[in-house]
Formats: structure tokens, sequence, C-alpha cells
């Protein structure tokens, strides 16, 4: 089967190339604003299974990876910021404290209409940044496409203090170890 990622993301497509499967990445357009109350996986998890399934409505005979992350600071969900303002603002929220990034994901074989998902917490404790350093920050990398304005596959390294959950991967925005496990469960090996 074809195997699509339903993605824009360069991050995204260069995680599932480790996998050195053929596939394809197409960006699916879903609006990604949460629902009134709803708490980050859960908005995760149905953007990652509306893209899948935006894809699908398009290619029948493929399987289809959904994926999304939202990053959650105590009570709040922090989104991609998408310009400079918004970044600061997250970031001056962000030093110091711990974030967990939900990164969910949905596996869709649309020739069956079998769908696989999983939410995939990361824990992120951010370091005590000053405002240069977050505008240096900013000005080097500009994340405004990352959800919580780092990107630690880059120089969002630097921002952070400690990591922890099951698959770094995650944080990235493409939980690989999981994603093995489904593409297994569709017949598909990956060694």
């Amino acid at each position: 089967m074809r195997l699509i990622l339903a993605s824009s993301s360069p991050y995204r497509r260069e995680l599932l190339e480790r996998l050195q499967l053929p596939f394809e990445a197409i960006a699916p357009e879903v609006d990604e604003t949460p629902l009134p109350h709803e708490r980050p996986e859960h908005t995760a998890l149905r953007l990652a299974q509306a893209k899948a399934r935006k894809i699908a409505e398009i290619h029948h005979d493929a399987l289809v990876i959904g994926c999304d992350q939202v990053a959650m600071l105590d009570h709040q969900q922090l989104g991609k910021p998408y310009t400079h303002d918004n970044a600061v603002k997250q970031l001056r929220c962000m030093r110091g404290r711990e974030v967990v990034f939900h990164s969910a994901m949905c596996l869709y074989n649309a020739a069956t209409g079998q769908m696989q998902t999983a939410v995939v917490p990361y824990y992120v404790h951010f370091r005590m940044l000053s405002d240069a350093q977050i505008e240096q920050y900013l000005l080097k990398e500009q994340p405004y496409q990352c959800a919580g304005s780092a990107k630690s596959e880059g120089l969002g390294i630097a921002l952070i203090a400690s990591m922890q959950g099951e698959d770094p991967n995650a944080l990235i925005g493409l939980p690989l170890i999981r994603l093995i496990d489904m593409l297994q469960h569709e017949g598909v090996n990956v060694i």
C-alpha cells in the first residue's frame, strides 16, 4: 500500500525518512482551532484524525499518517505562535517551567477504514531565559510554525533544561516508536 504523511512539516518528513520506507507527504487543509474547553490531548488527537481522513478522501488505497501536536502549560494550550510577538509571549511564559507536548498520531487505512491512534506526551522543562536570550533565539531560529515556539531539533535545545518521555521523536511531532507498532499491525515491517 502507498504510505502518505498528511503533513506539510519538513521535520515530520525528516523523521519518517529515518524508517527508509517509500512515502509521499501531502498537506491537508484542516482548521486547527481548538474547540471550547477541549483538553490539549483531545485537540491533538482530533486534528490528527481529521488530517488523515482528509487525505484518505482523495487516496482510497493508502495508509495515511495524520499528526498533530499541542503544547500545554498549566491548563493553557500553546499552539503555533505564527508571529514573533506571539512567540516572545509564549517563551516568556514558559521560562523556568514545565511544558507538556501532546503528540497525537493516527494511522488510517483508507481501504479498510481501520484506524489506529495514539497520543504520546513529552515533558520539557525550560531554562530561565532572559528577554535577550529569547529575542536572540527567535531571530536565529524563527520557530513560528512550531507549537510552543521551540524546535528541540535545532537551536531550541539551548532553551531546554531537561526532557522526559518514552519517545524523543514525539517532541518533534512524530512518535516513531508507536508508528512502527502501528505499521506492523498493518503488515508493514520496517526491518
